[in-house]
């Protein structure tokens, strides 16, 4: 959306976003379904933010009942509350990391009982549903807007605010394998903090349960090459609900990151078959460059975007419905 970038850099979004917080008495932060630490966290962070102005603040989610496991380390936890508890009207609704209303699940409608709705993201198909849009593709991470609306709201940022903004700056940028202008320096002035970066990181990133294991063996048996897909090669593997029960959302999630490793292939795919529903899919688009410097990676956002999902051009993702077959026929023709 032409302008959208240039409200955040100019601070007309950014001011409006202050506004709207400051002059909010009740405030309700609403992350999207299957939370990831970018969500949890910005949310966290601002609702430390709000509860130290003394306003009244809740963080929900719809979808899954439970905080993952490796978010439950986050300050602000306290904030939480299941989704029966999040009011029907509300002052300020903030939205945080997501790309649509339908991220949103079954809280989307909470919308219209929210006098004024602040909605904070990095995605790029994010068209904007709020009363206040701060959207800023170019962030690294939803965690970074944050950043910048507490400094432009004038609160400091603490080791427990820091743990939260860091929480999402390290997952969305993968480690810091796809750090933007910028991104390092926010990590230096967050870990400024005292807050323990390498810690933080391991239980977000590198800490599984055993079930993982078996898990991931019997995912990692169903992967396939198509070396001809979108002249750059297509790894997949298919997720069966039957081999998920053991294991959480997020366990599942990180297997994509393990199929994207693939040399012989410079789109990977995950798709994940819901439990109860065998005909419907969520899929997990990943792509790469061939070499530093080629920016010739597959816009694996376009792709999704074509199948009703989005993301970003290296990350992204979609819902599709069908046998195991005719998913993956429809994603291999699209790539052509």
């Amino acid at each position: 959306m032409p302008g959208r970038d240039a409200g955040t850099r100019d601070g007309t979004a950014l001011d409006a976003a202050v506004a709207a917080l400051a002059a909010a008495r009740s405030v309700t932060v609403l992350c999207h379904v299957q939370p990831d630490a970018d969500t949890v966290g910005s949310g966290l962070a601002l609702a430390l933010a709000v509860h130290r102005r003394g306003v009244p603040v809740r963080v929900s989610f719809a979808e899954p009942a439970e905080l993952p496991a490796s978010l439950r380390t986050l300050p602000g936890t306290e904030h939480l509350v299941p989704p029966a508890e999040v009011p029907d009207e509300v002052d300020l609704l903030i939205v945080v990391d997501c790309g649509a209303r339908s991220r949103l699940g079954a809280l989307a409608d909470r919308l219209p009982g929210a006098r004024s709705t602040l909605v904070i993201d990095h995605h790029r198909a994010n068209d904007g549903f709020g009363t206040v849009d701060l959207i800023d593709e170019s962030a690294a991470s939803t965690t970074e807007l944050i950043t910048r609306l507490l400094d432009a709201w004038g609160i400091p940022i603490d080791a427990a605010i820091a743990h939260c903004l860091f929480a999402g700056l390290v997952t969305d940028t993968g480690s810091f394998r796809w750090a933007r202008p910028g991104s390092h320096a926010l990590a230096e002035r967050l870990l400024a903090t005292g807050i323990d970066g390498a810690e933080i990181t391991r239980v977000l990133l590198d800490t599984h349960p055993f079930a993982w294991l078996p898990m991931l063996s019997k995912v990692l048996s169903t992967a396939v090459v198509v070396p001809s897909a979108a002249g750059v090669g297509l790894v997949y593997a298919l997720v069966r609900a039957a081999d998920t029960h053991e294991v959480g959302p997020e366990e599942v999630e990180s297997v994509i990151d393990v199929i994207r490793t693939t040399t012989e292939a410079g789109i990977a795919a995950v798709f994940k078959e819901a439990r109860g529903h065998n005909d419907r899919w969520t899929v997990s688009l990943r792509s790469r460059d061939s070499a530093p410097g080629t920016a010739d990676g597959v816009d694996v956002a376009a792709v999704a975007s074509g199948f009703g999902g989005g993301g970003h051009r290296f990350a992204a993702g979609y819902t599709t419905y069908g046998s195991a077959e005719s998913v993956v026929r429809a994603l291999v023709t699209a790539l052509g």
